[in-house]
């Protein structure tokens, strides 16, 4: 996890493929207009579990078809919907470079992934919590 304030700048490298859209400027606005908290999630269905959490891009979709979820609870407008999320493996190693510019994911495999693997509070793979 990282919280950064990013300028517009950063914003605008970011979310540079989309330029030139009708939303890219509120979007980069608001990225802009305060803190922003980054998180690596590990897992080995992270994007889907976590896209599956936000809930709808579409905030007023997301009210409708997924009202639990992030956006269905917090999102304002489409472009200030309160979160978001890779949309691909390829996405989320572009977007994990750009908020986390040291951290090298074979060093995490290497190092870090097998510690929690055997930590107490991990989840077996049978589904049950190991005990503490």
């Amino acid at each position: 996890m990282r919280e950064l304030l990013w300028r517009k700048e950063d914003c605008q490298r970011f979310y540079h493929e989309h330029e030139g859209r009708f939303f890219y400027q509120r979007l980069v606005e608001f990225m802009a207009s305060g803190p922003i908290r980054a998180y690596i999630l590990a897992h080995k269905d992270a994007i889907q579990l976590w896209r599956t959490l936000m809930g709808p891009t579409r905030v007023f979709r997301a009210r409708h078809v997924a009202p639990d979820s992030i956006r269905g609870s917090f999102g304002l407008t489409d472009t200030r919907n309160t979160t978001h999320g890779s949309d691909s493996v390829s996405s989320a190693s572009r977007e994990i470079a750009a908020f986390f510019p040291d951290f090298s994911q074979q060093r995490w495999y290497e190092e870090e992934e097998p510690r929690l693997r055997h930590w107490p509070g991990c989840c077996r793979p049978e589904g049950g919590s190991a005990p503490a």
